[in-house]
């Protein structure tokens, strides 16, 4: 009866550490505290505790027959097993000595990550008043980095307490996230770590909300944007169209005024004294211009108006209808 009670052992059961102990021992990452923690969770949970820390005295079960002798030896080589699967190969080559133990290859670990404590401490210390947020993408990696120092300096002999974790904490954010340091400091007494944590955390997704937001109506108003300032081609179309209008008559009454002004020489050589005469001199003189002898006009101040005269420039830029032609009377004008 007792021999099927001894046959069957919790540790027996388990079929991969991994899924249980997650955290691969390695010396880069320096994180004894966190795996040497959950293995001995592990281990006490399946009652084989006794096989990497020495019982208190008085306590102590020895195995008095030879069956559990044999689970003995057994559960020891399974938790020698656990041991060898969470750790890397680096240290799985230092430790491993042939007939060892597992609280043997349980020791040779702690003296490894446990040695020159006064060294570790220093280091430590100077990285865990050095951190700060703008080395990290987001606050729960700047908060797992510090309580993984804090941790650290646990091992070594240098305890963190809450207060100094937490100001340690608050001291090296951001300038987003002062707002939610000065509402933290202003606690009395501080909130615990994890609670600091949480603020910092929904601030953050706060943040990130209002960004999508913003980014969202900035699209919709890019958008819109580019709707109104398609180019109107009808109107642009409008728009040169008046200018050639323009052009032409200003062109047109050049030439009017020239063909005029050659009409006028024409009668002024009837009378060379009359005022005509002198007209016709002036008109002479712009018939002239227009055939490129000359390239300016200059006209009389008592030459007609009805002549292309510069007295009423406004006939110029007058309407979108040509100057009407010079009425020429069969008498001569006093």
């Amino acid at each position: 009866m007792s021999t099927s009670k001894s046959s069957f052992h919790p540790a027996l059961a388990v079929s991969n550490i991994k899924n249980h102990v997650p955290v691969t021992l390695e010396m880069e990452n320096v994180q004894y505290s966190t795996w040497a923690e959950l293995f001995k969770i592990h281990a006490r949970s399946h009652r084989v505790i006794d096989h990497i820390i020495p019982p208190a005295a008085g306590t102590e079960k020895r195995p008095q027959q030879e069956e559990d002798k044999g689970l003995w030896s057994t559960l020891d080589a399974t938790v020698l097993q656990w041991l060898y699967a969470t750790i890397s190969h680096d240290l799985l080559h230092t430790i491993l000595e042939p007939d060892t133990t597992a609280m043997e290859a349980w020791n040779r670990l702690h003296d490894i990550f446990q040695d020159n404590k006064h060294s570790r401490a220093v280091t430590l210390e100077y990285d865990f008043t050095h951190v700060d947020m703008a080395d990290f993408p987001n606050v729960s990696a700047y908060c797992q980095h510090l309580k993984s120092l804090a941790d650290q300096l646990k091992n070594v002999g240098s305890q963190v307490a809450n207060d100094r974790l937490v100001l340690q904490l608050v001291s090296g954010l951001t300038e987003p996230y002062q707002g939610v340091a000065t509402l933290i400091r202003q606690r009395d007494p501080l909130p615990q770590f994890y609670q600091a944590r949480s603020m910092l955390t929904l601030e953050e997704a706060g943040r990130a909300k209002k960004a999508a937001q913003s980014s969202s109506a900035a699209l919709v108003a890019r958008s819109s944007e580019g709707h109104t300032d398609v180019p109107d081609n009808s109107s642009s179309h409008r728009h040169n169209s008046g200018e050639k209008r323009h052009h032409n008559r200003n062109n047109n009454g050049g030439r009017s005024r020239g063909s005029h002004g050659s009409r006028g020489g024409g009668r002024g050589a009837g009378s060379s004294g009359s005022p005509a005469g002198r007209g016709g001199q002036l008109g002479g003189s712009s018939s002239r211009g227009s055939t490129g002898q000359h390239s300016t006009v200059q006209h009389s101040p008592q030459f007609s108006p009805w002549s292309g005269g510069q007295q009423w420039p406004w006939l110029a830029s007058w309407g979108p209808w040509a100057v009407p032609p010079c009425p020429y009377s069969s008498t001569t004008w006093s």
